[in-house]
This record gives structure tokens, C-alpha cells and sequence, in this order.
């Protein structure tokens, strides 16, 4: 049995992702556990295939998961425990300890902690973070990262050589995004005639810094018609709606929340634009590859030029840089053969970072796990 524990299955990068190998594991026959935090309507969860069974702990914060989670272990001993997130994974740690048992231990870190953790709330737990991942980390069988930079940033932290990290790119491209890509969908900037749309996807959260993206459409707009979309909800959103009113371009902007599939707002898209601060590897740029989306990004901590080979598959620019944006988005708009050229090679780099790839390395890494196990290591 392989177990997944995640906090839920609401939206977020990781919980996609850890949805995406889910799938591709039972695909392989693999049995499958996913264990939550709390199980709550999540939008992920109709994805579950139905062989995976899903325990729910009903449970605030993976503090007080804890003695749930102790039960499971001992009862149901999975062959490998697989979590996403610094809190569950620290709280994993702490069960298999309490739970007396050897069961392997698969960590896996989906951000740049050393650059969200000064944003996190300031609460005494948060600050706990960095002495509990010193203290628990290095007790993990294998500590898996997104990218190479937040494997780096893992190592600085918690002051470990590199003989127990791994490189695995997210599950992200396979058959069913590009079909997703091809259903209907209706908004009124993509009916035919209209400017063309330049589109951002993510959470309305200080990491994705759309001040600057708004500021960068402001100066777009007095060269093109245009249009910007926002997919995404969060706690910025009134700030946003905001500082749309003061530059003046509300009549052109929509940021109507979170949507089930933006694909096919993707596919459409003129261009693909990522203004973040930093990211760990971002979801949306490998989505937009694999569909042939021309991209724009900050060139900021670590993702994106890990993704687009420092600017060989899209645009780089410097993050918090509103000028340096709109130049790169107004050169995409402007330039037939650029989206040309950037269309065709960045379905190619998607394959990187297929479903099937990520699941034969975690599965590699399982095996490894098991043999650990078989000879008491």
C-alpha cells in the first residue's frame, strides 16, 4: 500500500499534483491510501480514482490529525508514506515516531520555504517551522523537491549534504490536459473580434505579485488594445480591484475566481504571463507549454528559469519590474513569428514533466524505499 497524506483536497498546485500521481499509480495497479486532514468539498476530490480509497481525519491542522494518523499507521503499516507540505510532513514525521514503526517516509516540498516563510501568518507554530524541519527532516527517507532550486534552499536550511534529496518534476502534462484543453468554455474576451487576451493563473496571493502585472497592462494598454484576465481567488483580490480603479483599467481586466478547468482559457490565451516573486515550479508554465501558450515570467526564485531553460522556452524578465514585463508582453503581441517559435518549442520541453515520467521516477524511489525495508536498513 502507498499512502499520500495532504491536508485536502482543495485547489492548490500540490494537491493537484499529488492528485495527478494518484492516478498514474493506479493506472499501474499500485494500491493506493490517500489520507486528509480534513476531507471538507474539496474540487479535486471527483478526480480520485475510485480504487484509491480516501480516509478522512477529520481533523483542524495536522497538530491535531495527529493521533488519527498514529492509528492509521499502526493499523494499516503502508509500505511508503508520501506527503506534500512542510506542516504535514513535519507532522508525518512525528507519527511515525509516536506509531513505533519503520515505515518509509517521503517528503516532498512544492515551495521555496526560505522565501514564503517571512510572508507566513505570525503565529507561534509558524515560528516553530525552522527548528521542527532541522530536528524531523533528516529523519525522512528520501526529502523530494520540486525543482533544483528548492533542493538548494531545502539544503541551506536544513543544513544536510545531498545524499537523501531528489529532483522530481510535478506530474503535470498528459492526455487528459490537452483533451480538457478542447471542451467549451465561455467568456466574453475570448469572443471573436475581441483584443487579444493576456492571461495569469494562480491563487491572489503575495507570492504572485499582480500589483506589478496590473501596473505592466497599465503601460500595455497605452501601446495596444488589449485585455487582461486573472484566474484565480484569494485574499488580495480587494487590494487588486483597487488598484484596477486607480490605473484605470477595470473596464478591460476580469478576474472572475477560481475556475474547474482553465485550460481551455490557457490554450486561447495571447500570452501566458507569470509576474511572481517566487515560485518553487510553477504549474502553469509547464501548462502552457504543453498547450502552446507563448510565456512571460519573472525571472524570480526558482521555477521559471529552471522551466524555460534560462529564456530558451519564454521570456524572462526581472521580477517587480513593471516596465521590463510590458516590453516582453508587447514583444509577444507584436511578433507572429516570436509566438511562433515559442509555441512549437515549448510543447516539446512540456514533455519533460509528463505524468508518466513523474510517476516512473516516484516509483523507482518507492522501490527503493521497499528494498530499504527488506534489508533492514
Amino acid at each position: 500500500m502507498i499512502t499520500f497524506f495532504i491536508p485536502h483536497l482543495y485547489v492548490g498546485g500540490a494537491e493537484r499534483v499529488t492528485v495527478s500521481l494518484i492516478k498514474g499509480l493506479v493506472a499501474r495497479g499500485e494500491p493506493v491510501d490517500l489520507v486528509l486532514i480534513n476531507r471538507g468539498t474539496g474540487a479535486f476530490e471527483k478526480e480520485i480514482p475510485k480504487e484509491c480509497r480516501i480516509i478522512d481525519l477529520d481533523a483542524r491542522r495536522a497538530l491535531t490529525a495527529l493521533p488519527s494518523l498514529v492509528r492509521y499507521l499502526k493499523d494499516e503499516r503502508p509500505e511508503v508514506l508520501i506527503t506534500a507540505g512542510t506542516h504535514v510532513s513535519i507532522a508525518a514525521l512525528i507519527a511515525r515516531l509516536l506509531s513505533r514503526s519503520k515505515i518509509p517516509v517521503i517528503v516532498t516540498e512544492h515551495t521555496i520555504f526560505s522565501l514564503a516563510f517571512p510572508f507566513a501568518e505570525r503565529r507561534f507554530t509558524s515560528k516553530l517551522l525552522p527548528f521542527l524541519m532541522r530536528r524531523l527532516y533528516p529523519t525522512a527517507t528520501y526529502i523530494v523537491g520540486v525543482s533544483q532550486g528548492v533542493v538548494e534552499d531545502l539544503r541551506k536550511i536544513l543544513g544536510m549534504g545531498p545524499e537523501k534529496f531528489r529532483v522530481i518534476y510535478n506530474a503535470i502534462v498528459d492526455e487528459a490536459l490537452l483533451r480538457k484543453a478542447e471542451e467549451p468554455f465561455a467568456h466574453p474576451f475570448f469572443r471573436e473580434g475581441e483584443p487579444p487576451v493576456i492571461l495569469a493563473v494562480g491563487r491572489l496571493h503575495v507570492s504572485k505579485d499582480y500589483p506589478t502585472l496590473l501596473r505592466a497592462f497599465a503601460l500595455i494598454r497605452r501601446k495596444v488594445h488589449a485585455r487582461l484576465l486573472i484566474l484565480g481567488d484569494g485574499e488580495k483580490r480587494k487590494e487588486l480591484e483597487e488598484l484596477a480603479r486607480t490605473l484605470s483599467i477595470s473596464e478591460d481586466l476580469s478576474m472572475p475566481g477560481f475556475v474547474d478547468n482553465p485550460y481551455p482559457y490557457i490554450a486561447h490565451a495571447a500570452v501566458l504571463v507569470l509576474s511572481s516573486r517566487w515560485e518553487a515550479l510553477s504549474t502553469v508554465l509547464v501548462e502552457a507549454l504543453a498547450l502552446g501558450t507563448p510565456i512571460v515570467s519573472t525571472d524570480c526564485p526558482t521555477g521559471p528559469r529552471e522551466i524555460l531553460k534560462q529564456g530558451e522556452f519564454g521570456l524572462l524578465v526581472p521580477p517587480q519590474d513593471p516596465e521590463s514585463l510590458a516590453r516582453a508582453i508587447l514583444s509577444v503581441l507584436q511578433d507572429n513569428n516570436l509566438r511562433r517559435i515559442l509555441r512549437d518549442k515549448g510543447r516539446r520541453r512540456a514533455q519533460d514533466f509528463s505524468v508518466d515520467k513523474a510517476v516512473e521516477e516516484y516509483m523507482r524511489l518507492i522501490a527503493q524505499c521497499k528494498s530499504a525495508i527488506a534489508y533492514g536498513e
